[in-house]
């Protein structure tokens, strides 16, 4: 028996030290490996809030279609349907990502006549992992170019090709704190070509609020504010300024809003909100977004 035990002994020690030979470092790894990382979704459910952009970029391979409108003043009175009537602005647009950080779109706005591209790169996704990523981070930029024709003193506005062009530049940091609340801070530089009074300043810098509180499964509340830095024009500009009502209908996401804004351009609504929610000068504005996805079957 003894001759036994000390047989189970001897071979189990071997096996120990032929596997200790091969790869030490085998059971050291399987012991201090890490856990796989867990992204958060869905901080925002939709690229945009009301007319900020938010962190948020499409899934890999999609294609969204987008539809902006914005109606007239409220303070127009009755007989206009406190806007309803007439004034409106009107935005269209295909937004695509191939990949899971990257991607862009193209509009075109009846006001103004403004045809705009944008690039947007995710560069931090938060996690829920403990001691992983707090934020997510996500830079913008984007181009607007105007076909309005407009002439001062019988003289064409716009002398140069080029002073039809503005730009914008973003950075947006954003936390879902649970599974209701999220919140982004926007730090947002709109250059203009061309201003409208040689008085004004061409950069505009702006400081913008979002969040979003989640009701219930498919329902939320919105609000987006932006606050400008500097003092670029002495004409009688305002803050944009909304509180939206979000609905999650299948592939659909239909957004209907109070904003004081009617850019559908950040060059616009960032810089030349002309209404104050003051004296009613808001409007009814609604978006909708449809997501096809492009990602053949497998």
């Amino acid at each position: 028996m003894s001759k036994l035990i000390v047989s189970i002994v001897f071979l189990l020690c071997q096996f120990g030290l032929v596997f200790s030979q091969e790869n030490p470092d085998d059971l050291l790894k399987m012991l201090e490996e890490k856990p796989k990382k867990e992204y958060t979704t869905a901080t925002f459910k939709t690229t945009r809030l009301i007319n900020f952009h938010t962190v948020e970029v499409l899934s890999k391979r999609s294609l969204d279609f987008r539809i902006s409108h914005r109606f007239g003043d409220f303070n127009s009175g009755a007989y206009n349907a406190w806007g309803i009537d007439g004034g409106a602005n009107i935005r269209l647009a295909l937004e695509y990502c191939h990949g899971s950080r990257l991607m862009f779109g193209l509009g075109r706005t009846s006001s103004k006549k403004i045809v705009d591209g944008f690039l947007k790169y995710r560069v931090l996704k938060q996690t829920n992992n403990a001691g992983g990523m707090p934020i997510s981070l996500t830079l913008f930029s984007s181009m607007y170019n105007t076909f309005e024709r407009s002439k001062v003193a019988g003289i064409d506005k716009y002398t140069h090709t080029t002073d039809r062009f503005s730009f914008c530049n973003q950075i947006m940091i954003a936390r879902k704190f649970n599974s209701r609340f999220s919140f982004q801070l926007t730090a947002a530089m709109v250059h203009i070509n061309l201003v409208e009074k040689i008085s004004d300043k061409n950069d505009c810098f702006i400081l913008g609020g979002v969040t979003r509180y989640k009701f219930t499964k498919r329902q939320a509340v919105t609000l987006e504010y932006g606050y400008r830095l500097n003092q670029y024009s002495r004409s009688n500009y305002y803050d944009s300024f909304g509180i939206g009502y979000d609905l999650e209908t299948g592939g659909h996401v239909f957004q209907i809003h109070l904003t004081n804004s009617f850019g559908l351009t950040e060059d616009q609504y960032f810089m030349y909100t002309n209404k104050s929610w003051d004296n009613w000068g808001i409007r009814l504005g609604f978006n909708i977004s449809r997501v096809f996805s492009l990602q053949g079957r497998q």
